[in-house]
């Protein structure tokens, strides 16, 4: 019988030598694949790492739209600020200037309790301002005085103390008079009340008088607030005796607020008139006489007035008159 042949199975012995020669070639790749890994590793991480740092500065250079606004219109704000569209003034009723005058302190020995509101061209009688003195009477007559309006057509009148009448400001003023009892009158200014009448003193009707005291009494104390009553009286303008185109006074009458300003239109605009102490306001050189006329209130409303000619000492309806107060 032949010998067996050996099996295909059986490994070839490799020389003794050999064995650690492979091991250490192994470990020689495996180590250097490790180090290309890591390699390979760090160079992706920073390529990342740039990738994402471009990616934020394109974000933040490209400009932030709201998905609800449609495109190409801005993005309204949330709380917009919207400056007010101003009032239109009523009929009649001008609008008050927007600017504040700064009014000089006048002190006196009446004592006064500032308005709460400014109006920046009423002078020492100011509305809401409460003033403190004594009224006496005096022989009123028809009620005319020092403001020239001619006879008041009311025994309701009152002359006012200098300091007060301040050069003819409280011509035309409504007054509401009070007495310590509690008693009280409506009057209007019509006179000044020359020294000794002191600040915050009033020179009454004798029938007005006599509806806060009995007139033996003489004199009582008081106090008075300027009023802006409701009337049916339309104003009126005058010129004085004499006027002209070149020379000319004129003044306002039957005027619901105590009047600030008189001006006359000139070829360079709006001139205003100085005031005389009898309650006319005059244009010395004729400037403006004859043309349109503007009438400023205490409280800012102007009223524009045509076609009052220069007719001397004659009463000329206007039809027009300020608002209430």
């Amino acid at each position: 019988m032949a010998p067996a042949s050996p099996s295909r199975h059986r490994r070839r012995r490799s020389p003794s030598w050999l064995n650690p020669l492979v091991g250490l070639v192994v470990v020689s790749v495996l180590a250097l694949v490790a180090t290309l890994a890591l390699a390979l590793g760090d160079d992706g991480s920073d390529a990342s790492t740039v990738r994402t740092k471009a990616s934020s500065s394109a974000a933040a250079d490209k400009p932030t739209q709201s998905s609800a606004t449609p495109s190409g219109k801005p993005s309204p704000s949330s709380s917009p600020s919207k400056s007010p569209a101003p009032k239109k003034p009523r009929t009649g009723r001008p609008s008050s200037p927007s600017s504040t005058t700064t009014q000089q302190d006048h002190r006196s020995s009446d004592s006064t309790t500032p308005s709460s509101g400014t109006v920046p061209l009423a002078g020492r009688i100011r509305p809401g301002a409460t003033h403190t003195g004594i009224a006496t009477f005096y022989d009123a007559g028809d009620g005319d005085g020092a403001c020239l309006y001619g006879p008041a057509g009311t025994v309701m009148t009152a002359a006012m103390n200098t300091t007060d009448y301040e050069t003819s400001k409280a011509c035309g003023a409504y007054i509401r008079v009070r007495a310590a009892t509690g008693a009280s009158i409506t009057v209007r200014i019509t006179n000044e009340c020359p020294a000794p009448c002191a600040p915050g003193q009033l020179d009454l009707s004798p029938q007005a008088f006599a509806k806060l005291a009995a007139p033996v009494k003489g004199q009582i104390p008081i106090t008075w607030t300027l009023l802006s009553p409701p009337t049916t009286e339309k104003i009126s303008i005058r010129y004085k005796t004499g006027s002209t185109q070149y020379w000319c006074a004129i003044q306002a009458i039957g005027h619901r607020n105590p009047l600030a300003r008189l001006e006359v239109r000139t070829s360079g605009g709006w001139r205003s008139l100085p005031r005389a102490k009898y309650n006319y306001f005059l244009s010395e050189n004729g400037t403006g006489c004859g043309a349109q006329i503007r009438l400023t209130d205490i409280y800012g409303q102007r009223l524009t007035l045509n076609g009052i000619a220069v007719r001397p000492n004659v009463a000329q309806a206007t039809g027009v008159q300020f608002a209430e107060h």
